[in-house]
């Protein structure tokens, strides 16, 4: 297994980021200024995109693995890679996520606790309604993780 950062041509992985953020003008504004890293074993199985948001806080914007590679701990070991990656560069780490048990429980899995809600993210930012686990998706739910 080997996790690599891309700085190039980041739209190759634009299907994969789509399984994560549904909508790829979302995607354009993040994904420049973002760094993007690569789980490779072998082939890709998971990409995600941190950000830095200033004020010693870096957002995990998107994480995805591919379908086949699902619930395999893939998603797991690179959240593990990231927050050994960035500590020390940042006080922590920041994710949001649709109000969905499957996503909230995986974060809190993974370190993270509940920090704020941004209410009507969804239905204000996307051109398309959003349904995760037969969810409809309305707030966006802010966890972090001190790193």
């Amino acid at each position: 297994m080997n996790i690599t950062q891309q700085t190039e041509n980041k739209k190759q992985y634009l299907d994969l980021l789509l399984l994560a953020d549904e909508q790829e003008s979302m995607i354009d504004r993040y994904l420049e200024r973002g760094e993007l890293f690569v789980l490779d074993d072998n082939g890709i199985k998971a990409i995600c995109v941190v950000t830095d948001e200033g004020d010693d806080v870096c957002e995990l914007k998107n994480i995805a693995v591919a379908p086949e590679s699902q619930r395999q701990g893939y998603g797991k070991k690179l959240i593990k890679y990231l927050t050994t990656h960035y500590s020390g560069r940042y006080a922590q780490m920041i994710v949001g996520t649709g109000d969905v048990p499957s996503a909230l429980d995986f974060y809190k899995s993974c370190g993270f606790e509940y920090s704020h809600r941004i209410e009507n993210f969804f239905t204000d930012n996307y051109d398309h309604q959003m349904v995760e686990d037969g969810v409809l998706l309305k707030d966006m739910v802010y966890l972090r993780r001190v790193l």
